[in-house]
Order: structure tokens, then C-alpha cells, then sequence
């Protein structure tokens, strides 16, 4: 009985560390939202030159449903990919110019949909036409 209670404790610690950061992260990129006034119209870089914190870990695009050859957003993910995404922290990025669907597909595919500094260097250049953060 001892024993589950000292595992029950540490894993709720653990969950509340972890919540707690989480929080922190969330609460981090909501000032990027508030102020995005700075970002709508630049490139991607300066948003990214100004995340000093924290930068994305996982990146994905998906095709609108009526058009499967270009990519409106980009969703940017704070966790691992092979942590739940539920919950999960993101960085939506609406683009002024659609992207090439197949291109940022191919991108992902080889780097495993992790944000590596190619992904740096192919989204870095684009235009942001809005930013959106949620949970």
C-alpha cells in the first residue's frame, strides 16, 4: 500500500511539472498572438528570431479540402512527435502566399516531421499573414 502511494505522488507531481510548463509555453506564445501586429506581413524568420525561449519541435501541413496541391497554414507543435497531441501547444501560421503542398509534405517526410534548421530555411522566407496559438 505504501508503495502505491509513493508512486501515485510522484506521478501527480510529475503531471503538475509538467502542466506546469506547458502553461508557461502557452502563456509565452499567446504574447506572439497579442502582438502580431509585428509579425503580419514580415517573414517567418522574425517571429522565429524573436522565440528566444522556445522554438517549434514538430511541424505539419495540410491541404485545404478543396485544393490538395497547396498548403494555406503551417501548424508549428511544441512537444516530441511521439507525445500525445492532445493538448498539445500550437503555433498556426497562416501564410500570404499558399505554399506547394508537395514540397512542405516532402520536407516533413524527410525530416520526420521535425522542425530542423531546412525547415528553418524553407519557411523562414515566407510571408505571415496571420498567427494563430492554441491548446
Amino acid at each position: 500500500m505504501k508503495n502505491i502511494l509513493k508512486i501515485t505522488f510522484l506521478l501527480t507531481l510529475l503531471f503538475s511539472f509538467q502542466s506546469k510548463a506547458q502553461l508557461d509555453t502557452l502563456n509565452y506564445l499567446k504574447q506572439f498572438e497579442i502582438n502580431k501586429v509585428n509579425y503580419i506581413g514580415q517573414p517567418f524568420s522574425k517571429l522565429l528570431s524573436d522565440m528566444t525561449q522556445i522554438q517549434p519541435k514538430t511541424v505539419w501541413n495540410k491541404p485545404p479540402h478543396n485544393n490538395k496541391t497547396i498548403s494555406l497554414n503551417t501548424m508549428f507543435n511544441f512537444c516530441n512527435k511521439n507525445q500525445s497531441f492532445y493538448n498539445t501547444i500550437t503555433l498556426d501560421i497562416i501564410w500570404e502566399n499558399p505554399l506547394v503542398y508537395i514540397d512542405t509534405k516532402n520536407l516533413s517526410i524527410q525530416n520526420d516531421f521535425y522542425f530542423t534548421d531546412a525547415e528553418k530555411s524553407f519557411y523562414g522566407s515566407r510571408i505571415i499573414k496571420d498567427i494563430i496559438v492554441y491548446r
